[in-house]
């Protein structure tokens, strides 16, 4: 008896490190090796194109963002108020289409991406590997739109733009982590690389036809909101109304559309409406300290009716050293590079309807998304000039770079 003990504890020994060893193993397989992409929202098509990061930016795949189209539709029919807003949305921002994809996210892991469904009031969390719904969060409110993730890609920050809130919620499980007001109709959201602060920005009603200057008082409560991304409690209101007015600028907009950081997150450059330009705000004297105004179109008019959702220009990036931004001139039909210590912008590359700026994955190439032609444009950032265009789907709208599994072509179903 004596001896068999030793050679018990030794089986039961192996047995413990076998089992112990079991989840390190499924730990490593599940660790797939990605692939960084670039997601481009098709957002009257209701599908995701994946594309290479850079290089030749080949098409990977593409995602049906809407697989549930058919339950949600009936849904939408069966509720006289929610039809109302439905048919809204196609008639005034949709430009007589349905707004399916506006802004998305993968996960970490690269096995899921998060989208934001303006017509389906909802952010859907969608399986890479089998195209299925992994959950869904509805917003307050009929109608969501622009998001941000958090720089660790745990959380995601998505605007419901009837409801005046931000919704926070946890990427992997959908559940709500914690939500703010804003100002009216919020937009864009951006986290601080951080991570401690979110800052939101509320556009106002663009969809009316009050679109001349002395009735901009008729648009709404337009404000920076900036929140601690704890606690999701305010701790600043920025009203660029007041600062636009003190540099003698009373009859711009304050609705502030697409912005970007400067790499150290001292000035903060936005867009507004109507304006073909853009403005640096310095954070620490708290005011506008540069206006650069952009060639406009001869094609183009001045009839501010006549722009999309009341974005002149929309769509920001800058190069990943600070050197370069880029701007989308939406309604100008063109894109061009910004030095930004001179602000002198270099060619204007002709593009059809840009609709949002954002950079490659190598930080070589401005990318725009060109809604009226269906494709994305490459733009060097050193010669600002165009190196390509790909095909993608119906009216493309927000490009977010992600990651997919490195083997991954497309859902198998």
């Amino acid at each position: 008896m004596p001896a068999f003990r030793p050679r018990l504890l030794c089986c039961v020994a192996a047995a413990l490190a076998l089992t112990a060893g079991a989840p390190a193993t499924a730990a490593r397989a599940e660790a797939d090796p990605l692939r960084e992409v670039l997601f481009v929202g098709n957002n009257w098509d209701g599908t995701a194109d994946v594309i290479a990061s850079s290089g030749d930016f080949a098409r990977i795949g593409r995602i049906d963002v809407v697989p549930d189209k058919q339950q949600r539709l009936a849904e939408i029919n069966a509720d006289p108020v929610k039809w109302v807003y439905f048919m809204a949305i196609r008639n005034s921002v949709g430009e007589g289409h349905d707004q399916f994809a506006d802004d998305m996210y993968s996960t970490p892991d690269g096995r899921l991406v998060v989208v934001s469904r303006p017509s389906f009031a909802d952010v859907v969390s969608i399986d890479l590997a089998t195209g299925k719904l992994n959950w869904r969060f509805p917003v307050a409110g009929y109608r969501a739109d622009h998001m941000a993730v958090s720089p660790d890609g745990t959380r995601v920050a998505v605007s419901a733009s009837t409801a005046n809130t931000v919704h926070v919620l946890d990427i992997t499980s959908g559940r709500e982590l914690g939500s703010f007001a804003t100002g009216d109709k919020p937009h864009e959201n951006i986290f601080t690389k951080d991570g401690k602060y979110l800052w939101n920005m509320a556009i106002g009603d663009v969809n009316t036809a009050l679109d001349a200057p002395w009735l901009d008082w008729t648009k709404g409560d337009r404000h920076i909101t900036v929140v601690d991304a704890t606690t999701y409690q305010p701790v600043k209101v920025i009203d660029m109304r007041q600062r636009l007015d003190a540099i003698g600028l009373k009859d711009y907009s304050d609705a502030v559309r697409p912005a970007v950081f400067s790499p150290d997150e001292s000035k903060l450059y936005f867009q507004v409406s109507f304006f073909n330009g853009f403005f640096e705000y310095d954070l620490a004297t708290d005011r506008i300290t540069r206006t650069k105004t952009l060639p406009k179109n001869p094609s183009t008019g001045d009839d501010r009716t006549t722009f999309v959702n009341d974005s002149r220009h929309h769509g920001l990036s800058m190069k990943p050293d600070g050197s370069k931004l880029c701007v989308a001139g939406t309604m100008d039909d063109y894109a061009t590079v910004v030095d930004r210590a001179t602000l002198q912008e270099g060619p204007l590359v002709p593009a059809s309807k840009p609709y949002w700026a954002t950079v490659s994955g190598d930080g070589r190439d401005c990318v725009i998304s060109e809604s009226g032609a269906d494709q994305v444009t490459a733009i060097d950032f050193a010669t600002g000039r165009k190196r390509l265009s790909v095909p993608v789907g119906d009216h493309p709208q927000r490009v977010r770079l992600g990651h997919v599994s490195a083997d991954w072509s497309g859902p198998s179903s």
